[in-house]
């Protein structure tokens, strides 16, 4: 018995079978974590595979389970379902994904209104929510209106040469991209004209006077004081009263009265940069680069990213019995205001221009007599960087709407939004189009075979 068990096939014999029980049990427990704890790596440059901050927020601190269905063919297009609700599911128990089939369940496609392939449908108790788009936007900008309970409104003021949600042109009028995205974020989005009637409507959730050129009347503004000290939000973006040009912009000092009685003063100025990030990034000296922010929730989540604001004013800002104001970010120190608002010629004159820091953008609360009567608003001395212009630049977009979240008291909605895919194509002249072919179709092939025959002849 010993001599069969000092065997060199024994031997071999158990070694192979401690082997192969060792890699089973490593399998076992790869699959068994696998199964447990689902987690993956997104190694592109973009992060393209990846789901934003405010996706992780919204799914991870969800209360209740959320049903998500999606309706299409069997094949690619379920297959780019997959690919995009599975990383949902990862960050959730409480979400449930269920793919049907258009072909073989045309009946539950027809029970949910579903009329092309690729659509989504999100569930959350009875409440349901197509999403718009099937990407991380639309999927996400579905589960905020289910549990949200639907859209809010955002009323936009006309009527003074504001900017005007239908121009879609790309200069520093243009305010069309304002309404695409927030829309997106899932508001609606109205023009309203406070002169046919002081009065703004009761279903405006954020009301927003965007870069009035023209002076408000005394009932309009009126209007506006009514609404925020009854508990209303409201978007103040204010250029500053430039004299130059063919559209001057007014004073407009009824409405800058208002807001001075709730401690922000806008100065009757133009804000020059000259730091180093200003110059680096291409803003010049109109156009004030901030990369460093106070601590509020509308820019907590800003840390590391620049916003630019072309064409700036300061402001000043107290609390007052009725308000309290933070400051949300600054100019730099090598930042001057000058007072010269009527020559296209733009000089710092350090000895008579005031020296920076200078507020840009203040965040503010007005207390009423009951909870439901406290209303909030923010003052931006700029309105060009919520433009067509300036709205894709590096951090404006996730600024704005920030701002309208804290606004509408929507703070777990703030963080930075969904990444727009980077297109990293390579694009090719004829030439180099050329000599790529002919190194992929002849010299490449021409150099496997000249290889292969130099071993046979070695060999021979």
């Amino acid at each position: 018995m010993s001599s069969w068990m000092q065997t060199r096939q024994t031997k071999y014999a158990a070694y192979a079978t401690v082997y192969i029980i060792v890699i089973l049990a490593v399998l076992a427990a790869a699959n068994f974590l696998a199964n447990r704890y689902n987690k993956s790596y997104d190694a592109t440059a973009n992060k393209r595979y990846s789901l934003s901050d405010q996706t992780k927020k919204v799914v991870g601190e969800l209360k209740q389970d959320v049903t998500i269905s999606y309706f299409d063919r069997a094949g690619g297009g379920m297959q780019n379902g997959k690919d995009l609700l599975d990383r949902y599911q990862i960050l959730s128990p409480k979400v449930h994904v269920q793919y049907v089939d258009l072909l073989k369940n045309p009946t539950l496609a027809r029970a949910e209104n579903v009329t092309r392939e690729g659509e989504a449908v999100i569930s959350v108790g009875a409440r349901r929510e197509d999403a718009k788009t099937f990407d991380e936007e639309g999927v996400t900008g579905a589960l905020i209106r289910a549990l949200k309970g639907g859209e809010r409104e955002v009323c936009v003021v006309s009527g003074h040469g504001e900017h005007r949600l239908d121009d879609s042109s790309q200069t520093g009028d243009g305010f069309s991209g304002f309404q695409t995205i927030v829309q997106k974020d899932n508001y609606k989005v109205q023009s309203i004209n406070l002169q046919q009637k002081a009065e703004v409507p009761a279903d405006c959730t954020v009301l927003v006077v965007a870069g009035p050129t023209g002076d408000y009347i005394q009932p309009e503004v009126d209007a506006i004081k009514k609404y925020v000290e009854s508990g209303g939000r409201a978007l103040f973006l204010l250029d500053p009263p430039l004299q130059i040009g063919r559209k001057p912009i007014g004073e407009n000092a009824t409405l800058t009265g208002l807001l001075e009685s709730w401690g922000v003063t806008a100065d009757k100025d133009l804000l020059l940069d000259e730091s180093a990030a200003s110059q680096l990034l291409g803003g010049g000296p109109t156009a004030p680069v901030i990369l460093q922010y106070d601590s509020h929730p509308i820019v907590n989540d800003l840390t590391n990213v620049s916003t630019a604001f072309p064409l700036s004013r300061s402001l000043e800002t107290k609390n007052t019995d009725k308000t309290t104001n933070a400051k949300l970010f600054s100019t730099s120190t090598d930042s001057f205001a000058t007072s010269n608002l009527a020559s296209a010629e733009i000089r710092i004159d350090p000895n008579k221009d005031k020296h920076g820091p200078f507020t840009l953008a203040v965040a503010g609360t007005y207390t009423g007599a009951k909870p439901s009567d406290s209303g909030r608003y923010v003052v931006v001395g700029n309105s060009a960087w919520a433009s067509n212009q300036a709205l894709g630049f590096s951090g404006n977009r996730n600024l704005l709407l920030n701002m309208i979240n804290w606004l509408s008291s929507d703070e777990d909605l703030i963080s930075i939004r969904p990444v727009q895919p980077e297109d990293r194509r390579i694009t090719l002249n004829r030439q180099q189009f050329a000599i790529l072919r002919s190194v992929s179709q002849f010299v490449l092939p021409l150099f496997v075979i000249a290889i292969g025959l130099m071993v046979f002849l070695k060999r021979r």
